[in-house]
């Protein structure tokens, strides 16, 4: 070997040994630290199950470009173990796999194992034979329940040791999660309780991971485990011992979607103000649940009633692209909380209360100081007086001067683009509105007509008792009645208690009725008049879940299915008789025949037993089957679901989750303009009252081939395919916002700007696709002066400053910015 040779091998071994070598992690009381270095970490919760793996580069990409040092996720231990002993990492599940995309793009990652994760997932990320495990409590002190959560958990270490992926090791993992928010449910478990999270502790440390462990929502979480916060604001949030940094584990970027429910959205104003004032007041490492929601793939929602969209309103949204403005106002607040990181974590802290809720908080270094000034009143904007300067410092905003001289940031000014998303039709078909369909029944006679289950009991029995192989079961009995039977009357009816899942009915083949709840209700009584015939009937319910229950106290033994009392009752005058069938002997049957013949794969014997004649509309349960050409370019691909009831959807045999048009959100939002000041909630600020809860549905482009394509449906209600259709998604315009001596960015994200249809500098109201202008603006001709800069570009940048503009007509003291709505 020559010298040259020799030269490379070496410097190529320093490189390789460089970049495995161990990541040193630790913590003081004020921040984490990173080989001996305070840290201001900024990290986002990705969830790998709700997205693809050929999503997960681009998305982690944004989120590093977004300005973010780490992403959190949860591990799924129902997606991992969904039967005993049997595991799954394969695809979307590929743990492994998206922590090294995490590691290639230079990000750090927590590691959030739980195994209890809640994240409004199918029973709180417990696989459901655990349930059923003899002898089981779960989350508490129980040896059955803590050797199956041992077992996992050590399971997800020893994977991640072995690929050296924890930063001990020379990986990307800082933090570790065990248990979740068990601190809002313990005391429901008594001194047992108390013990299990003991126990948890020690049992985390004893795996020896070599970083530190966190429990999120947990005030009593023993040495050296670290407690921290979840919520929408935390900046009051102190920790449970002085030698751990003030962390925000959960900082809710909107809310999620329950059927029925109305569409949540938390203003970036809103939450960048949370953000700045946590870093405010002494916070070092914050976490946005979620920087991308991503979709309930399969039967993975939980709650019940919990959509299929997890959009959350996150700065990426359902489909990977870029939430306008809450990611680009967030990009510029963590750079700056990054270009001060030192003075933070190593400053002295000092604070003045300038009354009426209005305070500065300055941080000071050797020569350098950085200062903080927060406004926490609700109506009133105010002005702070700072050595000598005044400044102006909005309602329920912070203000963040780097130098302690100029304001570089204030939360309640977005200067950064907001995008109205399109949808386009599928070009790639000729008539993309208009599918071919084809049809089968679902096959229900032998539950329907003849009761003929896999299993039998004299008792009714709790659906959980399926393991949750499905989300329909069966309960089928016999009913004997003559004419001289007491109940016998014209009157009778069926009544059944249920557990807020669907319920649909079936007396001698007949359709009966059908009943659902919503989100948060967990019982109801199902009653109907109902005929029966002297001598043998045949009684059958199909009980539907909608997701398993996934938060609370003991969450895990509420009732799913029909748990009775099952009656007829018959009445005769003001006397009602009432017959109990919840101890006759009843068959069950999990599951239904299309999904145990496999209809959804197209090469299975069954597959090609459709019919194309007599389309049947608004049937129950059918089952529809269609082919498609996947829409041109990159563009997000959306399915609308317009004209169907409920069921479940496949392309191409993956499962794009539960649909539910039909489903109308209820009412309850404003018609006024979502005002950000004061603290958020769910229920501020909603939006989408009246339409369908949920009308269209991702469909990933790795789930489609470049050639023909195939859509199954299950239509559980009774439906009409023939509105279906396949669309994708964009910013159709985006408008620019910038405050005096800021600059105005566009950009169409690679498509041209063809048209500006509004532009003002001056005090120009409204919101993107509705602007008007004010009482006063500049003399320049804005819209010419923004159509030469822009139009025929793919991004422009204009400065919003005299000038370019000329001088206002504006009062002194009026608030002046440059407003622009551009088409793609």
């Amino acid at each position: 070997m020559n010298s040259s040779n020799l030269i490379f091998l070496y410097f190529s071994l320093l490189f390789f040994t460089a970049f495995i070598s161990a990541t040193e992690v630790t913590h003081d009381g004020t921040a984490i630290k990173i080989n001996g270095e305070r840290k201001i970490i900024l990290s986002g919760s990705i969830h790998y199950p709700r997205s693809t793996p050929k999503m997960w580069p681009d998305l982690i990409r944004k989120a590093k470009e977004g300005g973010l040092d780490a992403i959190e996720t949860y591990v799924f231990w129902n997606a991992h173990e969904p039967l005993r002993r049997q595991y799954d990492f394969t695809g979307n599940l590929d743990l492994i796999r998206f922590l090294k995309t995490i590691q290639d793009e230079g990000l750090y990652s927590v590691l959030r194992i739980g195994p209890y994760v809640c994240a409004e997932w199918n029973y709180g990320g417990f696989p459901v034979w655990l349930h059923n495990q003899p002898g089981i409590e779960i989350r508490t002190a129980n040896s059955v329940y803590m050797d199956e959560m041992q077992n996992f958990t050590t399971l997800i270490v020893d994977m991640v040791k072995q690929e050296k992926l924890f930063a001990s090791q020379g990986g990307p993992i800082i933090l570790a999660q065990i248990e979740n928010e068990y601190g809002n449910v313990i005391s429901s478990y008594g001194d047992a309780g108390k013990v299990y999270m003991n126990w948890c502790a020690n049992m985390a440390e004893s795996l020896d991971i070599g970083i530190p462990w966190i429990m999120c929502q947990e005030n009593d979480a023993p040495q050296p485990i670290i407690n921290t916060c979840n919520g929408w604001y935390c900046d009051q949030f102190t920790p449970n011992n002085e030698n751990s940094p003030k962390m925000w584990t959960e900082n809710w970027t909107g809310w999620f979607k329950s059927w029925g429910g109305k569409d949540p959205f938390r203003t970036a104003e809103d939450l960048a103000f949370a953000v700045a004032r946590f870093f405010q007041n002494g916070g070092t490492f914050q976490n946005y649940y979620m920087y991308h929601g991503g979709t309930n793939f399969g039967r993975t929602a939980g709650g019940p009633y919990i959509t299929t969209s997890y959009d959350y309103d996150a700065p990426l949204n359902e489909f990977g692209s870029l939430n306008q403005p809450k990611y680009g106002h967030l990009k510029e607040l963590h750079g700056i909380l990054h270009s001060i990181e030192k003075t933070i974590t190593y400053g002295n802290i000092s604070s003045i209360d300038f009354g009426n809720s209005v305070y500065a908080t300055i941080y000071q270094l050797n020569d350098t100081s950085s200062c903080f000034f927060g406004n926490t009143n609700t109506t009133t904007d105010a002005t702070v007086t700072y050595q000598g300067v005044d400044y102006n410092v909005p309602a329920w905003s912070v203000s963040i001067l780097p130098d302690c001289k100029n304001v570089v940031y204030n939360t309640a000014k977005v200067n950064t683009q907001t995008d109205v998303m399109v949808k386009k039709i599928n070009e790639a078909e000729d008539e993309p509105a208009s599918l071919k369909w084809t049809w089968r029944p679902q096959v229900i006679d032998d539950t329907v007509v003849l009761g003929k289950g896999q299993v039998s009991a004299s008792q009714l029995i709790d659906q959980k008792v399926t393991n949750d192989v499905s989300d329909y079961f069966w309960y089928m009995t016999s009913v004997n009645l003559d004419k001289d039977d007491p109940i016998w009357t014209d009157e009778m009816s069926l009544r059944v208690n249920g557990t807020g899942h669907i319920l649909h009915a079936f007396v001698n083949g007949e359709y009966l009725g059908s009943q659902w709840a919503s989100y948060g209700i967990f019982n109801y009584l199902f009653e109907k008049k109902i005929k029966f015939n002297p001598g043998n009937n045949q009684l059958t319910l199909l009980s539907a879940t909608i997701g398993l229950q996934n938060y609370g106290a003991r969450f895990d033994l509420i009732d799913t299915g029909l748990p009775g009392p099952i009656e007829i009752i018959g009445k005769k005058g003001d006397e009602s008789i009432i017959k109990d069938l919840s101890k006759h002997k009843w068959s069950y049957k999990v599951g239904l025949n299309g999904l145990d013949n496999e209809l959804i794969y197209a090469d299975k014997k069954f597959a090609s037993q459709w019919q194309s004649e007599n389309l049947p509309i608004n049937k129950l349960m059918t089952w529809y089957k269609t082919t498609f050409k996947a829409p041109f370019g990159e563009d997000p691909v959306v399915l609308d679901m317009q004209g169907l009831g409920k069921g479940l959807a496949w392309v191409n045999g993956n499962s794009l989750g539960r649909y539910w048009p039909s489903f109308i959100a209820e009412d309850g939002c404003s018609t006024e303009p979502c005002d950000y000041r004061g603290s958020y909630d769910n229920s501020k600020c909603v939006k989408n009252c009246g339409q369908p809860t949920q009308r269209w549905y991702h469909v990933p482009r790795s789930f489609m081939k470049e050639d023909d394509n195939e859509l199954v449906l299950f239509e559980e209600f009774g439906g009409n395919p023939t509105l279906v259709n396949f669309q994708t998604i964009r910013p159709g315009s985006v408008c620019g916002s910038a405050y005096e001596n800021r600059d105005m960015e566009l950009s169409c994200y690679g498509r041209v700007i063809s048209d500006i249809k509004f532009a003002s500098f001056g005090d120009s109201q409204g919101t993107c696709g509705s602007f008007e202008k004010g009482s006063c603006e500049a003399t320049n001709d804005a819209l010419s002066i923004i159509q030469n800069a822009c139009v025929g570009k793919e991004s422009c940048t204009v400065p919003a400053t005299k000038s370019v503009f000329g001088l206002t007509n504006c009062g002194e003291g009026v608030l002046k910015r440059l407003l622009v709505e551009a088409v793609c």
